[in-house]
């Protein structure tokens, strides 16, 4: 790849020289790597302000809420009305199929009738986009929408696909996308960190959710995501033990730093600081996680307007509200993770459950982050890691369904940061199974949020065991239609 004077670019090789490859002249990339070594309390963001990115840009911050287990887009986003009077009931016509690859659960299923919702679809907003009656929430803040419903990834299984969509990447041990995120912008926190991560939903059988989605790969790894817990201790091991004080602590960071750095001179290891880095920031944020967690100064309208559930630490409604307080103070990538979207069987009762709990504080969250002046410069996405058949999955009854798993096609939306209001992007065909215009591949969403943020992804690169790595691999093309 092109190592231009404006690449973001390092090494494995140089580490034993960081300090003298830092002051050279590698323009973005020096005064990233600068940022991230620099000895000063807390990692201050280098783009931002200093003319460090690739161009001007439109957003500062990203919150991701990523639906785990795939929501149905026909009964969510993309409505098929000639459905149910044309095609309800009848066998998935070979036009539309195609001969494409079924997963194992339905390929040896002996029928595979189209189904259509069972839910209605109307207009909203000024813009007139369509949602399902399951988003009554959603449906008042369309206009501020950019939905894509012609969104496609290449994974068929849930691990492989939520994997590809987070890292870019199908094989586990890649960087995350806000481990990406945290390594191009740096941080504008001083004691919290750049990228946070919150888990909600799930029942016992639903698709588990691994560390490694939020790891940090092969990039140094105080750009990995930080788990919150629900609770007075959201992240763990980080409050002091029985019988040490904070003067206590204080001395014993002091020392091991001392030996930190001392092993460091002798062994040059990177990691050696990025340790040295951590435990300071962690002290920091023994001060700066109770106030963020003490949600008793947020007004009672606050709370009606995310939902009764916003209480109850843990509930998405409860992440969304944390997901706004974090990105006020400073943290770059938020990654709100909920689960239960998997829907194979029984999809009517449960993705009206699923609907219930994230409708509201969803949408809630553009209007606290608007009414702060916060959306302007902060991406929100709404997404799961692929779509939903429209064949039923199992029995097909007067009342009830499920999905299969559908790569070809599925929605997202994204809100604020740049992107356009109020638009639908794209379509399906009569059957929501395959793309008829304007295809937005995985890279091709994490291309344009990159380009918002000021960062083009051709030029986020790492070096790794001999060869140059991106988020968008050797793909992904910035959407300017979906941008202001």
């Amino acid at each position: 790849m092109n190592r231009s004077d404006q690449t973001i670019w390092t090494s494995d090789v140089d580490r034993l020289n960081r300090r003298a490859f830092v002051r050279s002249s590698f323009g973005l990339g020096s005064v990233a790597l600068s940022s991230l070594l620099s000895e000063e309390v807390g990692a201050r963001s280098y783009g931002i302000g200093n003319g460090g990115l690739h161009h001007k840009p439109t957003a500062k911050r990203v919150i991701f809420l990523h639906q785990s287990g795939a929501p149905s887009q026909m009964d969510l986003f993309d409505p098929k009305p000639d459905l149910e009077a044309k095609w309800h009931g009848k066998e998935i016509p070979d036009f539309i199929r195609k001969g494409q690859r079924l997963t194992g659960m339905t390929k040896d299923q002996e029928s595979l009738p189209v189904t259509a919702s069972f839910f209605g679809f109307m207009p909203h907003g000024e813009s007139g986009m369509e949602v399902s009656e399951l988003l009554p929430h959603t449906a008042k803040v369309v206009d501020r929408l950019c939905m894509i419903r012609s969104m496609y990834t290449h994974a068929i299984n849930h691990d492989p696909a939520i994997t590809y969509i987070q890292t870019g990447s199908e094989q586990p041990g890649r960087p995350s996308m806000g481990a990406w995120l945290s390594y191009g912008l740096g941080s504008e926190a001083d004691d919290l960190p750049a990228y946070c991560v919150m888990i909600s939903g799930g029942q016992p059988g639903d698709q588990p959710l691994m560390g490694r989605l939020w790891g940090s790969g092969f990039l140094p790894t105080h750009h990995q995501g930080i788990k919150f817990r629900a609770g007075t201790d959201p992240v763990l091991y980080l409050a002091n033990p029985p019988g040490i004080n904070q003067q206590r602590r204080r001395q014993m960071l002091d020392s091991l730093k001392q030996l930190n750095q001392i092993r460091s001179k002798t062994t040059q290891d990177p990691e050696i600081e990025t340790r040295i880095k951590q435990f300071e920031l962690a002290f920091r944020m023994q001060s700066a996680l109770p106030e963020l967690n003490d949600v008793s100064d947020e007004p009672q309208h606050v709370f009606e307007l995310y939902g009764e559930q916003s209480r109850q630490p843990g509930s998405y409604a409860a992440n969304c509200l944390m997901a706004r307080r974090l990105v006020e103070r400073g943290v770059r990538f938020v990654q709100l993770y909920h689960r239960g979207w998997d829907h194979h069987l029984n999809l009517p009762g449960r993705i009206k459950g699923k609907c219930q709990q994230t409708d509201q504080p969803s949408a809630a969250l553009l209007t606290d982050l608007a009414q702060r002046g916060l959306l302007n410069d902060t991406i929100v996405v709404w997404t799961g890691e692929f779509g939903r058949t429209i064949y039923c999955q199992g029995k097909l009854t007067n009342d009830d369904y499920g999905r299969d798993h559908h790569p070809r096609c599925f929605t997202s939306w994204v809100a604020g940061g740049g992107f356009k209001e109020g638009l639908v992007y794209g379509k399906t065909d009569d059957f929501s199974y395959n793309i008829d215009e304007n295809p937005v591949h995985i890279f091709d969403l994490q291309a344009t949020m990159l380009h918002a943020l000021g960062i083009d992804h051709e030029r986020l690169i790492y070096r790794y065991q001999g060869r140059d790595h991106r988020l968008t691999d050797i793909g992904g093309r910035v959407v300017s239609s979906l941008l202001r």
